[in-house]
Formats: structure tokens, C-alpha cells, sequence
């Protein structure tokens, strides 16, 4: 699984933190999310899947490899 964040369309929400913080962050000034990990494991792969469903700004993309 390759993870891609297109961070202009971020709106702060946060969602994706709660659902995979191993893979998802947020920055300190504007709170726009940061990928901490495009290639996160499989034990993750659920919560990857959630934080793709909760984004209210569909700004994260999942590439099944």
C-alpha cells in the first residue's frame, strides 16, 4: 500500500490523526496534515483505510500495491 496526502486540499480536520496517528500527523502552525509514512505495514492497513474514509476533504489517495 503507497499512501499519498495532496495537502492543499487539507482543511485541518484532524480526522486522519485520530484514525492512523503511526502514519498521519498534523503541523504545529496551520494544522494541515503531514504523512509520517507513505508505506506504512500491514497491521495498519485498516486504519489507513479509515483515516481515507473520514477525510472530509478526500485528500488522502491509497495506491494497493
Amino acid at each position: 500500500m503507497h499512501v499519498q496526502l495532496d495537502q492543499p486540499k487539507c482543511v485541518a480536520a484532524g480526522q486522519c490523526v485520530v484514525a492512523a496517528p503511526d502514519v498521519f500527523d498534523q503541523r504545529d502552525d496551520d494544522g494541515v496534515a503531514i504523512l509520517l509514512t507513505a508505506h506504512p505495514g500491514r497491521h495498519l492497513y485498516d486504519e489507513v483505510r479509515e483515516a481515507v474514509a473520514v477525510c472530509p476533504a478526500a485528500a488522502i489517495a491509497l495506491v494497493e500495491q
